[in-house]
């Protein structure tokens, strides 16, 4: 127990993890190391998050029409290349050539109203596998920009009947607010006991963002509806609203990574490593994890018209292939989604898609409640360490 005691310290030597630059220290016994890595001390060492070229852009209109072959590092921290040669590149933008489209599907979806019917009554019905719950929480972790916020209002959208924007975090890389946003339906109807967590992205700027530290205090269960995050206070037992012992409600009860499919080729060198370290940390809280490949319009033309189309595009495909080398899982736990955006109606096919993504979560924050279930005290003296 004293391992795990050392292992989960709150504030163990050099415990404020950064992402690049090294935040202020709060007083001398807390100090700036780099985040899931040695003390950051090089000033202008690149952030391991940040985003290589825009989701999309004008394309001039001399630039050929016809689809080239171009091999394009994948940077994803092992060095392979993958070869797009169903889009063109232009100035680091995709731009849409002819994708290969498969004959079957690479995964079975009824893509029918009663398919949507049937996930509805699903996720609505669905309680906690553990008698002391109420609600499931879930926390999504991604980069600035992939679409966590997104995710959020389309699942509301789903429930709501008509496309919905919740309130955002926003993006001020200095300061950030934890907030949680309950799933609501329609007045009358049956809506899922659950709990979307919504905090700062994985920081595109060259500054501090989230920090490891803190990121697991949210999952702990430690910090407090609305606490104001900032790179130079990490959460700490002194911090107001602070929980100090927290139960099963105040924790997370599974992760979902939001990853742009867009963007995947662009990941800086190491972010790889950095993605797999984290899930190392956040495995060892017990705590499952999914993913979820967003923007994937942006990929694929037919997709982009016609979502029914997703299980048949060979790039997206490969795309899930990449976002499981980048994440380091299997792609049995990644499930492409298509977040409302410009609709001013929901569509079955796209609330189809929305959720079966939900329910994918749910699934795995059930398996948390039953490894949990009767551990109270156990996890109670944990949160002591």
């Amino acid at each position: 127990m004293e391992a795990a005691r050392d292992k989960y310290n709150i504030f163990p030597p050099s415990s404020t993890f950064a992402v690049s630059k090294p935040p202020v220290a709060v007083s001398a016994a807390i100090t700036a190391p780099n985040l899931f890595g040695a003390p950051s001390v090089v000033k202008d060492a690149p952030n391991p998050f940040a985003l290589g070229f825009p989701v999309r852009s004008k394309v001039n209109d001399q630039v050929k029409k016809e689809m080239i072959s171009t091999k394009v590092s994948g940077n994803l921290g092992s060095g392979e290349e993958m070869d797009v040669s169903t889009q063109q590149m232009t100035n680091g933008s995709f731009k849409f050539g002819t994708p290969s489209k498969l004959e079957s599907p690479w995964r079975d979806v009824e893509w029918t109203e009663a398919r949507r019917s049937s996930l509805m009554k699903t996720v609505s019905s669905h309680r906690p596998s553990c008698n002391e719950m109420t609600e499931t929480r879930v926390l999504l972790l991604g980069p600035v920009g992939s679409g966590k916020s997104s995710f959020i209002s389309s699942v509301q959208s789903v429930f709501n009947g008509r496309v919905t924007n919740r309130a955002m975090v926003g993006s001020s890389p200095n300061s950030f607010t934890k907030k949680s946003f309950n799933i609501r339906g329609q007045k009358g109807e049956d809506v899922p006991r659950l709990v979307l967590c919504d905090i700062m992205g994985l920081s595109e700027q060259e500054m501090t963002g989230l920090t490891l530290h803190d990121i697991l205090s949210v999952i702990k269960g430690h910090v407090p509806e609305g606490h104001k995050f900032s790179p130079d206070q990490p959460v700490r037992p002194e911090t107001e609203g602070y929980v100090k012992w927290p139960g099963l409600k105040d924790k997370i009860h599974c992760v979902a990574f939001v990853v742009d499919a867009s963007k995947i080729l662009k990941y800086p060198k190491g972010t790889s490593t950095i993605f797999k370290q984290l899930r190392e940390h956040i495995s060892d809280l017990g705590v499952h994890q999914v993913a979820l490949l967003t923007h994937i319009d942006q990929l694929s033309p037919d997709t982009a018209k016609d979502v029914t189309h997703v299980y048949r595009s060979s790039l997206i495909r490969d795309m899930m292939s990449k976002a499981g080398e980048l994440l380091g899982m299997s792609t049995s736990y990644i499930v492409p989604v298509q977040n409302y955006a410009s609709e001013l109606d929901v569509d079955v096919n796209m609330d189809v898609l929305l959720l079966s993504a939900v329910d994918h979560i749910m699934q795995y924050a059930d398996l948390y409640f039953q490894d949990h279930t009767g551990k109270a005290e156990t996890d109670i003296f944990e949160d002591m360490a």
